[in-house]
């Protein structure tokens, strides 16, 4: 695409000689907390369906990948073409139901196909891949959320060292904004005890992920 082009060529001047004085002096590891800068704004563009916003904020997050994969072509290691290429045969490998032969119908069955898609490049069983690697920097309330998923697709609640009574009693009678209220009372009432719930919330789920 065009555009993509003139973006990249625009990124590459950047960082050439002659070029601004603060984009030559970036590496991988300075600006890899402007990636999350740039994916929380746009995640509350998202919440806010803010469409005019979301499209300032999904070229902040473009700019993030072709910086990277420019300092990358830069080393000799890719450039964005690969990178391009790269997701793009993997989308294509992991939904041979769209380009292929094989059919599906229905989003489990999609789900499975892709699990079973990845183990084998991979080399690995379904079983081995049940429990998914997350990213250490994720969020610990996004890290506890998808620990819980995990929780819920591989093991029996019971042996799961969970209080699944009080889980689902308090899931019962809970909707976003009693959720939101709750969630508000236990960060402020960390704040007064002088706690981290950030740290709090990611030192509990990985306590319980150990005993599991």
């Amino acid at each position: 695409m065009k555009a993509i082009q003139e973006l990249k060529e625009t990124v590459s001047r950047l960082r050439s000689l002659g070029g601004c004085p603060w984009d030559i002096e970036q590496s991988h590891q300075t600006i890899a907390d402007c990636l999350i800068e740039e994916c929380s704004e746009l995640l509350e563009s998202i919440d806010d369906l803010n469409f005019d916003l979301m499209l300032e904020e999904l070229g902040d997050v473009l700019l993030q990948v072709v910086m990277h994969a420019q300092m990358a072509e830069e080393s000799g290691h890719f450039n964005l073409e690969k990178v391009a290429n790269e997701i793009n045969d993997k989308l294509v490998r992991r939904h041979p139901h769209v380009f292929g032969n094989k059919k599906l119908s229905s989003t489990d069955e999609v789900l499975l196909q892709w699990n079973e898609i990845k183990a084998g490049e991979k080399n690995q069983s379904l079983d081995d891949t049940a429990w998914k690697s997350l990213p250490p920097r994720l969020p610990a309330l996004l890290y506890a959320r998808e620990v819980f998923k995990q929780i819920q697709k591989n093991i029996d609640y019971p042996t799961s060292n969970l209080n699944m009574e009080n889980i689902e009693k308090t899931s019962d009678r809970l909707d976003e904004d009693r959720a939101g209220e709750l969630l508000f009372e236990i960060t402020a009432a960390c704040r007064l005890s002088k706690i981290d719930p950030e740290s709090a919330l990611r030192k509990y789920t990985n306590r319980l992920m150990k005993k599991i």
